[in-house]
């Protein structure tokens, strides 16, 4: 046991272990601290812990794990802990119950204000810094590689670089000021662009790093990698690695570099102890590990290994714990075991109102009607309108925390409008599609929300069902607007970008006409409409 903060922060009183403990980030089961992840902090003095919505169940609940969790360090005399999520807002949000939670960087794009990227990420790290929580992993930062790319989904501010990097530098930049230190993402792996050849690496320069540049301009504090796995295929070095020397060789980034350890190694058959390995080998400093201990313990004795066997020196060791440390300096992660008179306060302002009107504003300033080349809109209000709403990640979510998802249709009752629904989970969508035609074929009008219909052929043949019985469908996209492609010849089509209830309720009420349709969308969908496109209606 340590004898104060005044001696663990200062490297040369920590042992190997506890200087590589520091570079770990664990996930862990369960609403209380878990025996595994008490354990990691006593016996191996791990930097911090990685919430995931199943750690959550509220606000109150997550500011008292967080203090349960740090009390736990303080009493084994280990280092304050980084406690941190992935809340990039929209559907990149672990945390969502009793939180103002933003719209993600494409809708905030989607809506052409730069200021409300800066909001939105202000109003996040506040909230989350009252939770006890000092790093986010987000925002995302990535050029759209086109709609053949299923990982893009609405999670990616745009085709242009220079408008990505816009948006997404803002939202971190209100992260940081607001005391969360932001972890941009993802680098994409060797896996997507052949780096081996100059073409290669010109492509990959081009697509994917110039936001990235723009971010480490503005001073972000952290990078994540994550690797990427093309299905099928195989590779003999971690394809997130290649990015990892980039960031270092050729982007000259000091600051923190983050990575996540896949918990099923698809890579290679030397599993988790060699790919954290080859990590910190590349230059990575945080090493995110998987929720199952047995991996994390791999992991730490694997490093620990390959320094005693000089395969990493301790100096590489000590640069990355340097970084880690001045980092939690800086965001006040060392004052987490004093008392904060504010916290009360600071708590009280998580989901207040004024907090949900900005993300209301920002929402409703997204919504983009890309066309309604017969006039289907509005809709009526008392007339016969169905409802098809294809089940998102946002409503597994609700149903795992035992909550009533919150579909398009509710919003739509909510706004007085006589609507029936269903809601079919997107693997049902071919085993149920032509009962679902026949059950909607005499309704007025019929509404589909679609989720990823671009890669999901069941989802086009059902538009195209109704298509065929004379049913011309209002489509509502509820992730990626280049749901499109899949049914081109559709008449009337709505980006929502996401499906949280303030996203599907700006969309409800464009779909009535109670509001017009402002954004524009801020990538191209194929040939079809170029980003900028959008139709208000007026």
């Amino acid at each position: 046991m340590m004898e104060g903060l005044a001696e663990i922060r200062d490297i040369g009183k920590l042992t190997l272990e506890q200087k590589v403990g520091q570079m770990i980030l664990c996930g862990f089961e369960g609403t209380e601290p878990s025996a595994e992840a008490i354990r990691g902090i006593r016996e191996h003095a791990i930097g911090g812990v990685l919430y995931r919505a199943r750690n959550v169940c509220d606000t109150a609940q997550a500011a008292q794990l967080s203090m349960a969790l740090q009390a736990e360090a303080k009493a084994c005399g280990q280092l304050p802990l980084w406690i941190a999520v992935d809340q990039g807002g929209g559907a990149l949000a672990r945390l969502a119950e009793g939180m103002a939670l933003m719209p993600g960087v494409m809708a905030i794009a989607a809506g052409g204000n730069k200021t409300a990227a800066y909001k939105a990420g202000s109003i996040s790290g506040r909230e989350l810094k009252a939770l006890g929580i000092h790093m986010c992993l987000a925002p995302v930062l990535h050029e759209s590689n086109g709609p053949a790319n299923p990982r893009t989904g609405a999670h990616f501010a745009g085709e242009g670089a220079e408008h990505l990097g816009d948006y997404g530098v803002q939202f971190l930049r209100g992260l940081q000021d607001a005391g969360v230190a932001a972890a941009a993402k993802p680098l994409p792996g060797c896996a997507e662009t052949d780096t081996a050849s100059a073409d290669g690496q010109s492509r990959l320069d081009a697509a994917h790093l110039r936001p990235f540049r723009q971010a480490i301009e503005a001073g972000v504090d952290a990078i994540l990698s994550i690797p990427v796995v093309e299905p099928g295929k195989r590779t003999e070095v971690n394809p997130d690695l290649a990015m990892i020397r980039l960031l270092r060789r050729q982007l000259d980034f000091e600051g923190v570099i983050v990575t996540h350890c896949p918990e099923l190694d698809a890579l290679n058959d030397e599993g988790m102890e060699h790919a954290a390995v080859m990590a910190v080998e590349a230059g990575a400093d945080l090493i995110v590990l998987p929720v199952r201990h047995d991996l994390q313990l791999e992991a730490l004795q694997s490093l620990i290994e390959a320094v005693r066997k000089g395969r990493i020196s301790e100096e590489r060791i000590d640069r990355s714990v340097r970084r880690l440390l001045a980092l939690k300096e800086r965001y006040g992660v060392f004052a987490a075991f004093e008392p904060d008179a504010g916290m009360v306060s600071a708590l009280a302002r998580v989901g207040c109102e004024a907090h949900k009107e900005t993300a209301r504003r920002i929402s409703e300033a997204s919504t983009t009607r890309v066309r309604d080349e017969k006039a289907l809109l509005p809709v009526s209000a008392n007339g016969s309108l169905y409802v098809i709403s294809v089940e998102t990640a946002e409503h597994l979510q609700a149903a795992e925390a035992a909550q009533a998802p919150f579909t398009l249709g509710r919003a739509l009752r909510q706004l007085g409008c006589k609507v029936t629904e269903f809601l079919v989970p997107q693997q049902e969508v071919e085993a149920l599609r032509h009962e679902l035609v026949r059950s909607v074929r005499y309704g007025q009008q019929v509404v589909v929300a679609t989720y990823n219909a671009q890669f999901d052929a069941a989802q086009a043949e059902l538009i195209r069902g109704l298509l065929a019985v004379g049913k011309e469908p209002i489509v509502v996209a509820q992730c990626s607007p280049c749901d499109l492609l899949a049914f081109p010849d559709i008449s009337t089509f709505v980006a929502a970008y996401e499906s949280r209830p303030h996203t599907l309720r700006s969309a409800a009420k464009v779909l009535l006409g109670q509001r017009e349709a402002t954004g524009k969308l801020p990538v191209a969908i194929g040939t079809l409409h170029a980003a900028g496109s959008g139709d208000s209606g007026t």
